[in-house]
């Protein structure tokens, strides 16, 4: 088996993993109605360390992992039903001494449908939302849909672009269009709009909000503040706090690029804090 690893093409290694991970899902949801829902869900937002943060927190031994980290279940497989979801979590017998489970979609904070959905499946489940310099995460949007060649534009004209691109998508409510996804460089950062849409049917409690720049500066202390929202032993120290999921081909960036994100964003910052009630220091 070892060798065959090294003679069989990736793409052709890539489809046999998918089509045994789909084998294994099935399997699965046979016994969904002895599965768990989750307990916590990272909603986002994209491009701000949500993978290094389910990372840390599914190291943690009161932590079980899911199925997938990404499970696009309120924004994409909605329609498959909360048995093809509980499929994804822990049986619930293994769920004991105060174990906890949870997935990870940073799209789920975009997402103008995801709020009620949640909601209506599991209102008491907990969320944590972690943001980043919302012209960082911009940036780094731009730099992960070049490398998925999926733009094309320079940055600047991407990012100018952004309002005609998505004018009719966002008219339309067309939440399914490529469009939505992958040319929404301002708008994912526009996070005050977002947090309105969860604290419409969530109590702040239930809210976590963590900023990437501190989660990556002071690991440990924001590892313990997600602890004891999460109510799972707050001394457990997690090893492994490298970033995950870095993109690598980033370039030098205009400095005009960045006057024109940090004035675009600076009113919709001062409404996210007076929101929370802190401030993040972005400029």
């Amino acid at each position: 088996m070892h060798k065959l690893t090294h003679i069989v093409p990736d793409p052709v290694r890539a489809n046999i993993n998918a089509m045994l991970k789909r084998f294994r899902l099935q399997m699965r949801y046979a016994t969904a109605r002895f599965r768990a829902l989750p307990h916590f869900i990272i909603i986002g937002a994209m491009k701000s360390g949500t993978t290094s943060l389910f990372s840390a927190i599914t190291q943690h031994p009161q932590i079980i992992r899911c199925y997938t980290k990404e499970i696009h279940f309120f924004n994409k497989h909605y329609h498959k039903g909360t048995n093809w979801y509980r499929a994804h979590f822990p049986l619930v017998k293994k769920l004991a001494n105060g174990c906890k489970t949870g997935e990870a979609t940073p799209q789920y904070i975009y997402n103008e449908l995801v709020p009620e959905r949640i909601h209506q499946l599991v209102p008491r489940v907990k969320l944590i939302a972690i943001l980043r310099n919302p012209t960082e995460r911009a940036v780094s949007h731009y730099f992960h849909e070049v490398r998925k060649k999926r733009e094309h534009l320079p940055i600047m004209e991407a990012f100018r672009e952004e309002e005609k691109r998505l004018g009719r998508v966002l008219q339309e409510n067309d939440f399914t269009n490529p469009l939505y996804f992958h040319a929404s460089y301002k708008k994912r950062s526009i996070y005050h709009e977002q947090i309105k849409r969860f604290l419409q049917y969530f109590p702040q409690e239930q809210l976590l909000v963590l900023s990437s720049e501190e989660f990556f500066s002071e690991p440990r202390e924001v590892m313990k503040l997600v602890c004891h929202f999460l109510e799972v032993d707050a001394t457990y120290q997690v090893r492994d706090m490298k970033p995950k999921n870095v993109g690598w081909n980033r370039t030098g960036v205009a400095p005009e690029v960045y006057e024109y994100l940090n004035d675009y964003f600076a009113s919709h910052n001062w409404e996210l804090y007076r929101l929370l009630g802190k401030t993040f220091h972005w400029s």
